[in-house]
């Protein structure tokens, strides 16, 4: 390993700060989850639902027609998706790279998927020999991506119908971080969702998430972005091979709704301000 690859530098300290931060929501939420296990409503405090910022999105009909929630759902899921749009103005789809830990899972599955296939070593900005996880061709990627906004249509349409949340039976938050294995669902939910992690990169993330889809437009208003200077670029293809949720044409389309502001093609950048994190 050459001097300059040795050396850290401030990218690195963010990459590192992300990872962090990854751990610690993950085992913030177990946390939660665990809770919920407990004897006794009093240690409960409210369902495992009601910390879902999604679940104010299920129940925000319900709530302005009836002035009532969903069941399992309350006023604090608004107090959370609150939080989660005020971080997306200020940084676009951070929430996703940053802080959600079914996106922190994904990303852990996946690199056990490289391990297991073939991996021992890779440098960074290089293509993994790995044999997993795969690409999607890139003509069936781009039809799919607009699956997750399809989703989102489906459950806004179900919630003004519904009594509990439309996701509630198939949501892998419930399964992974609630220990909620009590039907045959969520566990076939379970299972798909580690074996879709390994095959292919932030499956979930792309093509499925509804979240990550409210959250898309706030890739194009935010505060912090990705620029792309590209009379300092040299298309070496560093980025692109680092992305973890596969965004074409990187570092030119680095304002893309896709973007989860992990920095990695920012870290991985060879060549001195050809991208870098703005404020603007």
């Amino acid at each position: 390993m050459s001097t300059t690859e040795q050396t850290s530098t401030p990218n690195n300290d963010l990459s590192k700060i992300r990872h962090w931060m990854q751990l610690i929501v993950v085992i913030f939420t177990f946390l939660i989850g665990l809770r919920h296990t407990l004897p006794g409503e009093s240690s409960k405090g409210g369902a495992f639902d009601a910390f879902c910022p999604f679940g104010a999105i299920e129940t925000l009909w319900a709530y302005l027609t009836t002035g009532h929630t969903l069941k399992t759902t309350n006023l604090l899921n608004f107090t959370v998706l609150l939080a989660v749009l005020g971080v997306s103005l200020v940084a676009g789809r951070a929430f996703c790279g940053w802080m959600c830990p079914l996106g922190t899972l994904q990303d852990m599955f996946t690199g056990w998927a490289r391990r297991g296939s073939g991996e021992k070593s890779r440098r960074r900005g290089k293509k993994s020999q790995a044999r997993f996880p795969i690409q999607v061709p890139e003509k069936l990627d781009r039809w799919l991506r607009y699956v997750k906004y399809g989703v989102l249509i489906a459950i806004l349409v179900a919630s003004t119908m519904a009594v509990y949340p439309p996701l509630r039976d198939i949501c892998p938050a419930r399964a992974i971080f609630a220990f909620d294995w009590n039907t045959p669902l969520l566990g076939v939910v379970l299972v798909l969702f580690i074996l879709t992690s390994m095959l292919i990169q932030r499956f979930s993330c792309k093509y499925l998430c509804p979240m990550g889809a409210v959250l898309a437009i706030f890739n194009k208003v935010s505060f912090i972005h990705i620029r792309y200077l590209p009379e300092n670029c040299t298309n070496c293809g560093r980025c692109e091979a680092e992305c973890p949720v596969d965004i074409p044409a990187i570092p030119e389309n680095s304002r893309s709704t896709e973007c989860i502001l992990c920095l990695e093609c920012v870290e991985t950048c060879a060549q001195p301000d050809a991208i870098e994190l703005r404020i603007r």
